[in-house]
């Protein structure tokens, strides 16, 4: 279940920090909408990882796309194995 607080209690900051975990973000809501999030700083940088991940890995399909695809025997020459 979802750890929602109003943005208030950040008043009292270092008990809403205390609940933050692993694949456990506090949101925060403003006038009763979703507003922030927080997360610990190891899973943001996990999502970072997977974002520069999924963005090359698109690079590499539209390439092949437009270039076409290499079979496994030419992957191996291109990289010398």
């Amino acid at each position: 279940m979802p750890n929602i607080k109003p943005i208030s209690d950040l008043r009292n900051y270092t008990e809403v920090l205390k609940e933050v975990q692993i694949n456990r973000p506090v949101y925060l809501t403003r006038d009763g909408r979703g507003a922030y999030a927080i997360v610990d700083v190891e899973e943001l940088d996990k999502m970072k990882a997977t974002i520069q991940l999924l963005t090359k890995l698109e690079e590499g399909e539209q390439s092949a796309r437009e270039k076409g695809w290499l079979s496994a025997d030419e992957v191996e020459t291109a990289l010398g194995l």
